[in-house]
């Protein structure tokens, strides 16, 4: 299934009916009076978040979504049929936005969360309502009103605990294979990774978390190189961030260069990400003899002058995962005490 996480589509919902106006007429009662009855309410439009959907490729080609109308009232006081409301599914993690007037509407973040994107119109009055002691018979109605209508942009940031960033061919992919349950594509090419992919890493019994894998980063991303930044978004929501880096590249380039162009772009595209914490995984120590290892890392944490955690690793091996798992685990939890 192609992942798509943008989206625009329209929304109309359903008119109100109209108020009938009408006067009984039977064979026994020449004076039965005014017996309009009301018109039923338009059907609304609403967003569900559904856990089931990861992807809005449902609203990639049908851009038009209507509510049914209310029916008109009828005489002998009968009040129209409410139109049925419209539910349309889409991916938690969902933020909803007014194309015409850029109002967030709604941030649906858990399953089953729901959000009224369009009210139908409320009923019409038959002329039944209008019956007093001096008008015996009026000839007054509502008519019924129109459903909201409105173009709405859909854009989708996944829900992930932690977040990877690094440039093409990291290591990101294989961490995450690594760790999870999750198959990413693996080789050894650049933008091997395409889209986003989410993997559930499982510390212990009882205690997991959530890890997103986004496309590689490189140097001029926020002005659309490679990839560009646009994937940069489904890690705004997560608390932690693995800045993941090859300690010996393939095209002989400087890990510290590396990194230092990583966080020009993250610090182009928001200031807020850059404010996350942010731990240096250095990945591939088993490309290096044992003897070297130790020295290559502290080289390039010494040039970085990197203040914060560093963990050494190989996401092909395992070496290291287990305990980068658990320090992030250890680090979620205390977040959220």
């Amino acid at each position: 299934m192609k992942f798509i996480d943008e989206a625009k589509i329209r929304v109309e919902a359903g008119n109100g009916g109209n108020g009938c106006c009408s006067f009984l007429r039977l064979k026994f009662m020449p004076m039965g009076g005014p017996d309009g009855g009301d018109g039923g309410d338009g059907g609304s439009i609403f967003l569900q978040a559904d856990e089931n959907i990861n992807t809005l490729v449902d609203y990639r080609f049908t851009k038009l979504f209507k509510a049914q109308n209310g029916q008109k009232g009828r005489g002998r006081n009968c009040s129209g049929k409410a139109g049925e409301d419209t539910s349309l599914r889409v991916p938690v993690g969902t933020m909803v936005y007014d194309e015409d007037t850029d109002e967030l509407i709604a941030d649906l973040t858990h399953h089953g969360q729901t959000a009224c994107v369009g009210k139908g119109g409320a009923h019409g009055v038959g002329n039944a309502r209008f019956k007093s002691s001096v008008n015996r018979s009026p000839r007054r109605t509502i008519p019924g009103q129109p459903g909201e209508k409105r173009n709405l942009h859909l854009e989708l940031k996944v829900l992930a605990d932690v977040g990877l960033v690094g440039m093409p061919n990291a290591g990101k992919s294989t961490l995450i294979t690594a760790l999870s349950a999750a198959r990413p594509k693996v080789a050894d090419y650049p933008f091997t990774t395409l889209h986003p992919n989410l993997g559930v890493v499982r510390v212990s019994r009882h205690r997991s978390f959530v890890m997103a894998d986004i496309p590689g980063l490189i140097e001029g991303a926020a002005e659309g190189a490679g990839l560009g930044i646009q994937f940069l978004k489904h890690v705004m929501r997560t608390k932690l961030l693995f800045h993941m880096v090859d300690v010996l590249p393939l095209d002989g380039s400087d890990p510290v260069q590396q990194v230092q162009a990583i966080t020009q772009e993250l610090e182009k595209f928001s200031p807020e990400l850059m404010e996350k914490e942010r731990w240096l995984v250095l990945n591939k120590i088993d490309l290096l003899p044992a003897d070297e290892v130790d020295a290559k890392c502290d080289d390039i944490v010494n040039r970085l002058g990197w203040t914060g955690k560093v963990f050494r690793i190989s996401g092909l091996s395992h070496a290291g995962t287990e305990a980068l798992a658990r320090d992030a685990m250890n680090q979620l939890e205390k977040e959220k005490e």
